[in-house]
């Protein structure tokens, strides 16, 4: 495992962009290697709940920290116009010096975002705007004359900064679609299927066994593994740290390049607390 990162959540207490970018200081003083924000309109199908604005948040991360990976895990693609994302992106790519990653994915099925506010709901329309949208990222990144036509967007030949913004992919597994949309771009964020609780603790996340699945699939439809990050974890930290560690060494010696631990919403003390404890390195 080369890196460890945390994932904060933008509502509750983390609607402060303050807080946040409080809690990335002290998580790069405690010697993590990224952190990383939910991207929710509105946390968690909770209507009443004060939810941050992901990119005014990241931005006032990045100017209280110098070193940590910031981005989110992940924005819907389906919610965003992909030359707006570029433009946020980018900028908040050179604001930081460097230091985003963009994760992006179909969408949390249980999103109370695209029913409030008339989003699309359909599975495979969210797939296929998530493709045109990462081809448009993609172009505009690449900082040269830019077209693109498709079922939902359109480009008329315009160019962007160049900008070398990794592209992360969330998607479920066990299944194939993520993983090979993943394969096309920089890394995979991969989530159990039978969970229930994306924040499960034991049997529902991803074994060395499944990690090398994955990484096969990623091979055999980009030859390489060259460049491509494989991102588990996800959940709570467990009560006994040995056996933590043990867990992570494991997946790590599969191949998995990122391990991410996740810290819920609560008193801004106890977040503290928990940003401020340093990554479980085997």
């Amino acid at each position: 495992m080369t890196s460890f990162g945390l994932e904060l959540p933008c509502g509750a207490a983390c609607a402060d962009p303050r807080l946040l970018a409080e809690l990335a200081r002290r998580a790069e003083d405690a010697g993590w290697d990224g952190v990383f924000l939910e991207d929710y309109l509105v946390y968690h199908a909770e209507p009443d709940c004060p939810t941050a604005d992901v990119w005014v948040a990241l931005a006032a991360m990045a100017g209280a920290t110098s070193s940590v990976r910031l981005g989110t895990t992940v924005t819907g693609g389906a919610r965003h116009l992909p030359w707006e994302l570029a433009r946020r992106v980018s900028t908040l790519d050179q604001l930081s010096g460097g230091r985003v990653v963009l994760g992006l994915g179909v969408g949390d099925p249980n999103d109370d975002a695209y029913r409030r506010f008339g989003g699309v709901s359909d599975p495979r329309t969210r797939a296929s705007l998530l493709d045109e949208s990462l081809r448009i990222l993609v172009g505009l990144f690449a900082g040269e004359r830019f077209s693109f036509a498709g079922a939902h967007f359109q480009v008329d030949d315009v160019r962007f900064e160049r900008v070398r913004v990794p592209i992360w992919i969330g998607g479920g597994w066990p299944g194939r679609a993520g993983v090979r949309r993943a394969a096309r771009h920089d890394g995979f964020l991969p989530y159990r299927h039978s969970s229930t609780d994306r924040y499960a603790d034991a049997e529902e996340e991803l074994s060395a066994v499944q990690v090398v699945s994955i990484l096969d699939t990623v091979r055999a439809e980009r030859g390489s593994l060259e460049g491509f990050d494989l991102v588990v974890g996800g959940r709570r930290r467990r009560t006994d740290w040995s056996a933590e560690r043990l867990h992570v060494a494991a997946v790590a010696e599969a191949g998995a390049t990122w391990w991410m631990e996740w810290v819920p919403p609560g008193p801004p003390d106890e977040m503290r607390a928990a940003v401020s404890q340093p990554p479980l390195r085997p």
